[in-house]
């Protein structure tokens, strides 16, 4: 599947089955998770069948179901973790949807992790991983002009950038951030009131990045 056939795949799923992760996907996961430390210095890891985490009040008013395995975001604290956090861990939710499994972003509505956090470390955000009970659902989107400088003559990858960008998970869907194009320079910014901005951001640079192609522009 491609990358912008994922993108549009990929929804949100809170309710999962017990269908066990094979060994084969767990280390192909893995795998690829130290391939993204390993670029954006941080300490994701991944934990399989952990059931207490998401089985509390917290996991049950964020209307999630038989989670037993999860992505922790974990890294050294930095101006930019958050958006490096989103950015890493959206890449690794497209990674998992090619896989055939089920993700969803997970701030507040948890309780404590397994992770491992080290001195000097955080553990910014949470991913729910599993086989869900269905596939999601899309949600409502801004249009482009509302968070962009998109014209009708603008060039294709921008548009397809643009595109990529709206269909990416935020923090209840608020979509507050912003893409502006000069030539082939582009600068995103955050919204400044919301929850999860930073993170948010690092995900949909991550969507735009992947739809638009990162050898026709250069991020200011």
């Amino acid at each position: 599947m491609e990358t912008m056939e994922l993108i549009r795949a990929r929804h949100s799923v809170r309710q999962y089955t017990e269908k066990t992760i094979s060994g084969e996907i767990r280390a192909r996961l893995d795998e690829y998770a130290e391939e993204l430390n390993q670029t954006a210095g941080l300490h994701i890891q991944i934990l399989y069948d952990e059931p207490e985490c998401f089985n509390n009040l917290l996991a049950r008013y964020g209307r999630f179901v038989n989670c037993r395995n999860y992505v922790a975001l974990v890294g050294k604290k930095a101006p930019d973790l958050e958006e490096r956090c989103g950015d890493a861990g959206e890449r690794l939710v497209l990674k998992a949807q090619e896989l055939g499994l089920n993700t969803c972003w997970a701030a507040m509505t948890h309780g404590k992790s397994r992770a491992e956090v080290r001195e000097g470390e955080t553990e910014v955000i949470l991913i729910a991983l599993g086989y869900g009970k269905t596939q999601g659902s899309a949600r409502k989107s801004k249009a482009p002009e509302a968070v962009s400088n998109i014209t009708p003559d603008s060039p294709e990858w921008f548009k397809r950038g643009v595109e990529a960008a709206l269909l990416a998970p935020t923090a209840v869907n608020q979509q507050k951030f912003t893409f502006i194009r000069s030539g082939n320079r582009v600068s995103a910014r955050a919204g400044r009131i919301g929850s999860c901005l930073k993170i948010d951001l690092g995900i949909v640079k991550c969507h735009f990045e992947l739809g638009a192609g990162k050898e026709n522009f250069v991020w200011e």
